[in-house]
């Protein structure tokens, strides 16, 4: 048993979880300590002035004059409402204090939370390792924290009434004090022992943990609410969660019920024992050797030492459990990027010279085995246009995902006027490139909101951002909103309003154009649009690019014919090259793929 508390305590690292609970407020945790100590010394001057009151009382019944006795009573009396008083006080300051400090911690882990989160790699993302890593972290990160202060400032208040009651106990009989650390032992084992079952089980339950919450998200979201009702998949999805809540539970009520069946063996051992103690107070009163006061304090002393000792080792016990499920918490911040900034970053041109050069470059996601690209090469001269047609899956999308350096190649490399991308600054190489992807994403704030997003480094004044929106034909959908720019877009909050898809992409595409960049890259930026839209758009473009070199990715094979360069991607690699008329004269991949679409539109 002495080998398990052993290595119980040489378990605890708490100091990580110390450090950010100090951090998030120091004058909060000041507070707290000052008050966990008074709360801590209050019960023995409590008790002792109830033994002081007993025993004057019980002399006074020899004394034939009271007035002495009944003065120092009174005086004892207020003493102890004195120290009730306080008492109260602290118990109200310490709940202010408690909440103040917990919702502090609280919030500064998930801003620390929030912060791993964006600088985690893209990679992570498409990692299903991750997301178990991640959700572990989030659902510690709510509470667990603020448990260990509580249970920090339990184990402090009951360390400091322990000391002031074995102190008494002692002076009793040595055994007394020895007895009740031994006999309270069991029950902090057994819960040592649960809540390493319990936190080996959540780990190997939090794929089903997850599952259970996407398909609870299926059946409530807005997302999936059409073809939940079209092909009536509610039932099916709502049972499929069920079925998954239900083993959940069996489980966990399997191994609350052994945990329960400890407990209960172990309070009961102790129950006997301290019952034995409280019969030797008695009978040594009845002999004659304690006084009524005594039994009094002694009593109390018992009451109050063995309450305070099993809250000492069941925070202690508690604690361990706060550091098991911590793990989880440290597993997420210990998790480093991949892509890391330079020792030595090399500027990045103010005006790009001879271009980006993609040479050789192969690259492979981390959870397959297929090359997505491989051995791909071409310029993009400053100013020109290039396009990126092919079919789904050809490596389009990945080649963007290089040249922003979400990833890095596998092979080859990729350079602006000779140097290689990774011998910039992350930031400064992505602040020089504007990306709108075919999966942009949909902000539920105001629409001057939603377009100032792509440039926060600018102040938002409104002439920047009307210009961007008129740029992309925004301008023409805000301008009718009930608020204009003020508008909220997306129906998340109150008095939003919905856009359709167009609507919503000429919105991110204004965002693009807010943004000074050097390269701007449009992935599908037109796929939503109606054709009048799309051409409106491609018709001006070479004046909405002024002088930004661009990568258009198009399906649409009429929108990059005023394309200078036009690159033909199929399984990963880049099988023909030129401009239009080029192409076309090849009679080869890209010609195949403009005449059927073509012909569709003769139809």
């Amino acid at each position: 048993m002495v080998r398990k508390l052993q290595k119980l305590l040489g378990t605890l690292r708490l100091l990580p979880a110390l450090r950010l609970v100090w951090q998030s407020s120091p004058r909060w945790a000041i507070a707290r300590t000052v008050l966990l100590v008074i709360q801590g010394i209050l019960p023995l001057i409590s008790i002792y002035i109830a033994k002081l009151i007993i025993d004057t009382v019980a002399a006074s019944f020899t004394i034939a004059d009271k007035t002495a006795t009944v003065s120092q009573v009174i005086f004892l009396i207020v003493l102890a409402g004195a120290v009730t008083i306080t008492t109260v006080i602290c118990n109200a300051l310490a709940e202010l204090v408690n909440n103040a400090h917990s919702q502090k911690v609280t919030d500064y882990i998930q801003d620390i939370l929030h912060t791993k989160s964006i600088e985690a790699d893209l990679e992570y993302y498409e990692n299903s390792h991750y997301y178990d890593t991640m959700q572990r972290a989030q659902q510690e990160a709510r509470y667990r924290p603020p448990l260990i202060i509580n249970r920090l400032a339990q184990l402090g208040q009951s360390s400091i009434s322990l000391l002031g009651m074995i102190g008494l106990l002692l002076s009793l009989h040595w055994s007394i004090a020895g007895v009740l650390i031994v006999i309270s032992l069991p029950a902090m084992l057994v819960r040592v022992k649960y809540a390493r079952v319990m936190y080996d089980w959540r780990r190997k339950k939090t794929g089903m943990e997850r599952l259970s919450e996407y398909l609870g998200w299926i059946l409530t979201s807005e997302q999936f609410a059409k073809e939940i009702r079209l092909f009536s998949l509610g039932d099916y999805f709502g049972k499929w969660y069920l079925r998954i809540r239900r083993q959940i539970y069996k489980e966990s009520i399997a191994i609350d019920t052994r945990r329960a069946f400890g407990n209960f063996i172990a309070q009961t051992i102790s129950g006997i024992v301290v019952l034995g103690v409280f019969a030797f107070i008695i009978f040594q009163t009845i002999q004659g050797v304690l006084r009524i006061g005594d039994l009094v304090l002694y009593s109390q002393a018992l009451q109050r030492g063995e309450s305070d000792i099993k809250n000492l080792l069941s925070s202690l016990s508690a604690l361990y459990e706060d550091n098991l499920f911590l793990a989880n918490l440290y597993e997420f911040l210990e998790l480093k990027p991949k892509l890391a900034d330079p020792l030595h970053p090399v500027p990045f041109p103010e005006v790009i010279q001879t271009g980006i050069v993609v040479q050789n470059v192969g690259f492979k996601y981390a959870n397959s085995t297929r090359q997505a690209i491989r051995d791909v090469n071409l310029t993009i001269r400053p100013g020109e246009v290039v396009a990126l047609v092919g079919e789904n899956g050809s490596g389009k999308t990945t080649l963007i995902k290089l040249l922003c350096r979400l990833y890095d190649p596998t092979t080859g490399s990729i350079t602006v006027d000779g140097i290689d991308l990774r011998e910039f600054k992350i930031a400064e190489l992505r602040r020089e490139i504007s990306v709108i992807f075919q999966d942009y994403a949909k902000y539920n704030f105001t629409a001057q909101e939603n377009i100032w997003f792509g440039n926060i480094d600018l102040p938002p004044e409104p002439e920047n951002i009307i210009a961007a929106a008129r740029r992309s034909g925004a301008d023409d959908v805000i301008s009718k909103l009930p608020q204009g720019y003020d508008t909220t877009l997306g129906q998340l909050f109150s008095q939003g309003e919905e856009l359709s898809i167009g609507q919503w992409q000429k919105v991110a595409l204004a965002r693009a154009f807010l943004r000074n960049s050097q390269l701007i890259v449009l992935d599908e930026p037109t796929s939503a649009m109606d054709p009048k839209a799309e051409y409106e758009v491609f018709e001006k473009f070479r004046q909405l690019i002024k002088d930004q070199s661009a990568i258009l990715i198009s399906h649409r094979l009429s929108t990059v014919k005023m394309s200078d360069r036009i690159y033909v991607m199929d399984n990963g690699t880049i099988v023909e090259s030129g401009t239009h008329d080029q192409l076309m004269q090849m009679n080869g991949k890209y010609a195949y793929l403009f005449e059927t679409q073509a012909q569709q539109y003769r139809i």
